[in-house]
């Protein structure tokens, strides 16, 4: 802060914004752009700002400050926020004006990026400036690219009221994942990808499971690295009378899983007046630190009634504790520990997410809260129970058998066993194939049914009218190579009514092996993931699990270890005709001849029509490389010709051009780069081209065209070879010197004087 005030008090920070000139014309070759582009800031929240400039521009130098709206720049307090450098040799604080970034070195660049943090609320606007220096020209747009306001975000975007609403409400929560490689191809995970074991809760205002510009708890960590949701329960479990329910549903493998071969994972939870926020996260899985899921959202309406529904589509958020960037990448923890934040498609060139526009991230899953239930007297002055009055009549209607005539069906399949593993409502489904359909203006219904059911374990003989929840996921092996224990856990969702204590366990331990073989030569692996989904719907099918290497061989041999397990499954008898299909053809040329491309796949039909629709994919495509597509070398214009580079007799004129960018992967090599021709002026009388030859030192030739001996009253010496190129590549300079060998009586000062020249060199690309 001394700092600070020493640099404001000469008035520097100000006499900065007075220098800048406005040049018109260079509106549109810069930019001051904050990530998202937002047209307002949360206080607090933390943005990447750029500064990029529009090719074939660029700029030498640059000034960026975060000023209040209306103030001048000359107090302390007109600056607000904070900026933090995220590369030290692109950027740094200017030393007499601190609250200023600046470049480190005068380079040539096309663009700067740093992080600024909002000021706290109650701030007002906030006016980001940036001033440009290209050559010798300053840029300062103060309505223009340059310039960029933003004020407060309004503080009741989502309040946090009390609820007035009566009674109790049920709510069903589903959630649908589209986290997929053909929706999210780079880089996509194909082996292990998934969902984790979805955690959360319904709880009052009073305790916040997780939000964005908070820090991560340790429950939230061990979920968002590991996918493990134990401790995350274990922490909502002592939150006492602040929690009404527990939310959890099943992890995932794979992530992606089309609707109609496995119904989306879901659960009820019940909230009331002082309970009416919901949160719950999962992590995606393989990731370093990455989730979904929502945040305090408040299914109580302002008109003292219950939310009917409530959709939401998904980006991933970064809980701040492992600095990974790709999917994949190898555990590095985040220290200090960072805050909640979501990803943007602008945070590393390397993310899967990435995207040099800037764009948003398409939403990886959804999640669809339905009210299903509601309890005790309601309050709410707007009925909003015409919804559940529809949904009974349509529950009614169902019962009734409308199938059309003209719609041939096979006989509906047995219904399959419950979803709910444990003594819980679950659902059940039966499917029907459509033979015929007759009139095909007359739509035909359904081909599945569900319907609700309880799960095994609920008759009077197994210990009870104790309710258990499921098992939760089993927790990891205790050692990571040899025989150790996990254990897992499950809690009484419903005491006996008799008041008699519930007898069942709730923790179970046993051994596990991992990596058997402890040798140097042996390779670490994990644990196996949970079993796919059976890959039949009915009949016999296949099912398989993955598992990852963690560490390879400390000897260094090759990995032997499985990652692969397949076996068979059996689901429930087929009642249905299924598709025929012919083999996939052999794959496609690449679309391209060099680079990145697709090759496809296809396979044809051949059962009938009649039979039904067929939902298997009749083509596939994948991507391809083939080598890398050559890249011809590309040179500037030439320059005018230079002047001959003697005043008399025959001399030469030169003109160059440079490489603006080197051949690559087999490119057409770069063209001469100068060229120069004859030229002759005049003839030189004898003597005067002896004493031109004598003057000039035999050999010289300067490239301007000018004589040693030109200067009036003096005699200089030739001109001296240029010196060393300051730099290799990216743009170095390199200079010359003309001196004076004799001044004569006659010659005046401005005439006759040392005479220096300047160019540049290597200016190709590092």
């Amino acid at each position: 802060m001394d700092l600070l005030s020493a640099g404001k008090a000469d008035g520097y920070c100000s006499r900065i914004l007075r220098a800048q000139s406005n040049r018109k014309e260079g509106t549109n070759e810069f930019r001051l752009r904050v990530e998202g582009d937002p047209e307002s800031y949360q206080p607090g929240s933390t943005y990447r700002v750029s500064v990029i400039a529009s090719s074939p521009s660029y700029f030498r130098g640059f000034t960026l400050i975060a000023l209040k709206e209306g103030a001048e720049g000359d107090k302390d307090e007109d600056y607000v926020g904070n900026f933090q450098i995220i590369d030290e040799e692109e950027a740094q604080f200017m030393t007499n004006c601190p609250p200023a970034v600046t470049e480190s070195t005068p380079r040539r660049r096309t663009s700067i990026q740093v992080f600024w943090t909002a000021p706290p609320s109650g701030s007002g606007c906030v006016v980001l400036k940036a001033s440009i220096v290209q050559k010798r020209i300053i840029y300062f747009q103060d309505e223009g690219s340059l310039t960029k306001r933003m004020c407060e975000k309004d503080a009741t975007d989502k309040p946090l009221l009390d609820c007035c609403a009566c009674g109790t409400a049920k709510y069903r929560v589903t959630f649908y994942g589209n986290w997929s490689e053909k929706i999210h191809p780079k880089d996509y995970p194909r082996r292990a990808n998934h969902w984790s074991a979805i955690i959360g809760a319904s709880h009052s205002k009073n305790y916040v499971l997780w939000e964005y510009g908070g820090f991560a708890s340790e429950g939230v960590k061990q979920v968002a690295e590991l996918g493990s949701p134990v401790k995350m329960e274990e922490e909502i479990r002592q939150k006492g009378d602040e929690v009404l329910t527990v939310i959890k549903m099943k992890a995932q493998w794979p992530a992606w899983q089309p609707l109609n071969v496995r119904a989306a994972p879901s659960a009820e939870f019940s909230v009331d007046r002082t309970r009416h926020l919901m949160s719950f996260l999962t992590m995606l899985g393989p990731s370093p630190d990455w989730n979904v899921g929502l945040s305090a959202e408040d299914l109580c309406t302002k008109e003292c009634g219950w939310a009917q529904k409530v959709v939401q589509d998904l980006i991933p958020w970064d809980a701040g504790t492992d600095s990974g960037v790709t999917y994949e990448s190898p555990n590095k923890p985040t220290a200090p520990q960072e805050k909640i934040r979501p990803l943007t498609s602008l945070d590393h060139p390397q993310s899967p997410f990435y995207d040099p526009e800037g764009g948003a991230i398409t939403p990886v899953a959804r999640v669809v809260v339905e009210r299903i239930a509601r309890k005790g007297e309601q309050c709410n002055i707007v009925p909003d129970n015409v919804d559940d009055i529809v949904a009974d009549i349509a529950q009614e209607e169902k019962e009734e058998d409308d199938t059309p005539e003209t719609c041939i069906y096979s006989n509906w399949s047995p219904w399959s066993a419950c979803s709910s593993a444990t003594c819980e409502k679950g659902k059940r489904m039966r499917q029907r194939m459509l033979k015929a359909q007759l009139d095909l203006s007359v739509p035909c219904p359904h081909t599945q049914d569900f319907e609700p059911c309880m799960g095994p374990g609920c008759s009077d003989e197994d210990a009870s009218t104790c309710m258990m929840s499921e098992w939760i996921t089993w927790s990891p092996c205790s050692m990571s190579c040899g025989m150790g224990t996990r254990s897992r856990e499950r809690y009484v969702k419903q005491f006996p009514d008799d008041g008699s204590v519930c007898t069942l366990p709730t923790e179970e331990t046993e051994n596990c092996v991992v990596n058997e073989d402890c040798s140097p030569s042996s390779c670490l692996v994990t644990e196996w993931g949970e079993w796919d989904a059976c890959s039949a719907t009915c009949g016999l099918g296949m099912k398989r699990r993955e598992r990852m290497v963690k560490m390879p061989p400390a000897d260094g041999s090759i990995c032997g270890a499985e990652v692969l397990e397949v076996e068979k499954c059996m689901m429930p008898e087929c009642h249905t005709i299924p598709c025929l299909l012919t083999p996939w053809s052999d794959w496609s040329d690449c679309s391209v001849t060099c680079g990145k491309g697709l090759r496809t796949r296809q396979r044809v039909l051949k059962s009938p029509v009649e039979l039904g629709e067929c939902s298997e994919e009749l083509e596939q495509v994948e991507k391809c490389m083939l080598p890398e597509c050559p890249i011809d070398c590309a040179m500037s214009e030439w320059t005018e010709w230079s002047e001959c580079n003697k005043s008399c007799g025959k001399g030469h004129t030169i003109r160059t051009r440079m490489v603006k960018l080197e051949p690559q992967f087999g490119g057409d090599p770069c063209p001469e780069s100068i060229q120069r021709k004859k030229c002759k002026i005049r003839k030189c009388s004898r003597r005067h081209e002896k004493k031109s030859s004598k003057d000039r030192g035999g050999d010289y030739d300067d490239g301007t065209g000018e004589a040693a001996t030109e200067h009036p009253g003096c005699k200089m010496r030739p001109w001296s070879n240029w010196t060393e190129c300051t730099k290799l590549c990216g743009g170095g300079i390199q200079e010359r010197l003309m001196t004076v060998k004799r001044r004569f009586k006659t010659a005046q000062l401005s005439s006759c004087k040392d005479r220096k020249e300047i160019r540049a060199c290597n200016v190709h690309p590092c």
